[in-house]
Parts: structure tokens; C-alpha cells; sequence
């Protein structure tokens, strides 16, 4: 049977629960692996935040210890919603749609979710609405906090087609690129910056990739592109 431009073998029951072992062998391996990679996220060293950053918030101007909101982790999705842009990006808007449904439970294990753009407040209120979304959603207009965290580039980058990006200096891609940063605040109400991560390392955040990856046809995405298919979720035909 050909399933998603492969061909498919079809078997008997005993046939298919002697593949299904396997590959649950397989699966119990990948998870003790994926348990392995977290223990060693999280034992990765830290970097004191030296930086004062400001961001304009719903209740006016917030430090970045501020955005805790009393918790000691605190997860910064870097949006890409640069200023004078009418909607935010795509993709981005694809992952923040799992944002809400987690942050029901986060807080209960002392962690913070906040989305940070760098356009002003008020040029992309209106789209939060006009999504639905609830998470805290706050501009670092007029920082650095996002060239910083490098995922916002400079003319001079641009000129040179050279930007870094990802730990390493590639072609330039965009002026504006996605990430996530973690941060962690002590007792005395110092910050340090303990993760961030980029491109691909991004998919762990999305819910409907994994629901996907359980079906024949998998992603079925355009290998040259291949979040082609993602729409606002207020833009698809159907």
C-alpha cells in the first residue's frame, strides 16, 4: 500500500506486533537517551546577566527579573515581530498556539513563560487579540535584549552576509530569527542565563509536530520548506 509517496507493506497482526516490538525497543532507547540530554541541559553552568533590560509589559515598564512574576525560572520565547510589522511571524504563531495550554501547569512547578518581541506593545496587542492567545506577551523595543540573545541582526550584518546565529556564523538569514532563552533567578534576586537554544532545537515546543510524527504520513512536509504548509491558525482554508 503506498502511504505519503512510499510504499507500505501490509501484514498479518502477529507479523505487525513482532515490527511494533522492535520498534518499542527502539523507542525505549530514544526516551532513556532524550532523559540523559535533559539531565545534562540542566547541568549546564550558568552565566550571570550583568545587563539591566527593560520591556514595556500590560502594566507599563518591567525588568527582566520582573518578569518572573515571583517564580525562579522564567522561559523567554524570542518572537519574531519586529517593529512596523503588520502580523507576526508564521511560524512563530505556530508554536506560541501550544504556549497557552502549558501555561495552565508551569507555574505550578515554578516557572515563568513569557514571549518577548521587539516591536512596541501597542503594534502587536492587536494581534494577540486577534489570535486568542493569553500568555504574557512583552517588548523589548529600544534594548538589546534580542541582539544579544542573537535573534535580531544589524544592517552592517546584513551588508556583510554574515550573522551568528545557532553557535556558529553563517550567510545572513533575517533580520529577525526565532529562539528560546532560560533564566534562572536566586534568592538575592540575581539572574543568570542557563539555556537557549535555536532552529530545530525548537520543536520540542511544538505539540501538533509530535501528534504528526505518530501518523503514516508523518509531517508530509516539503523537504526544501518545510513548515510551507503552516498558516495562522485563522488563515487556513478549512
Amino acid at each position: 500500500m503506498k502511504v505519503a509517496d512510499k510504499q507500505t507493506e501490509v501484514v498479518s497482526e502477529a507479523e505487525w506486533l513482532v515490527a511494533r516490538k522492535d520498534l518499542l525497543t527502539r523507542e525505549k532507547e530514544f526516551t532513556r537517551q532524550r532523559d540523559a540530554l535533559s539531565a545534562a541541559r540542566r547541568e549546564l553552568p550558568m552565566v550571570k546577566v550583568e545587563k539591566k533590560y527593560t520591556f514595556e509589559g500590560p502594566d507599563g515598564e518591567e525588568t527582566l527579573a520582573d518578569l518572573f512574576e515571583g517564580h525562579s525560572q522564567l522561559i523567554v520565547y524570542h518572537f519574531m515581530f519586529g517593529p512596523g510589522w503588520e502580523e507576526g511571524c508564521k511560524s512563530c504563531s505556530y508554536l506560541a498556539d501550544h504556549f497557552d495550554g502549558a501555561n495552565w501547569h508551569l507555574p505550578h512547578r515554578d516557572v515563568a513563560l513569557v514571549v518577548v518581541s521587539r516591536a512596541p506593545l501597542s503594534e502587536f496587542a492587536p494581534y494577540k487579540k486577534r489570535m486568542g492567545w493569553r500568555f504574557k506577551w512583552v517588548s523589548s523595543h529600544g534594548s538589546d535584549f534580542n541582539f544579544d540573545y542573537h535573534v535580531w541582526f544589524t544592517e552592517e550584518e546584513e551588508k556583510k552576509n554574515k550573522a551568528y546565529y545557532n553557535y556558529e556564523t553563517g550567510e545572513f538569514i533575517s533580520d529577525e530569527l526565532p529562539g528560546l532563552s532560560v533564566f534562572y533567578k536566586d534568592e538575592d534576586g540575581n539572574v543568570f542565563h542557563t539555556y537557549s537554544t535555536y532552529a530545530r532545537g525548537l520543536d520540542q515546543l511544538v505539540g501538533t509536530y509530535n501528534f504528526l510524527d505518530l501518523t503514516p504520513k508523518g509531517r508530509d512536509e516539503d523537504p526544501e520548506s518545510t513548515m510551507r504548509w503552516v498558516r495562522r491558525h485563522d488563515q487556513y482554508d478549512t
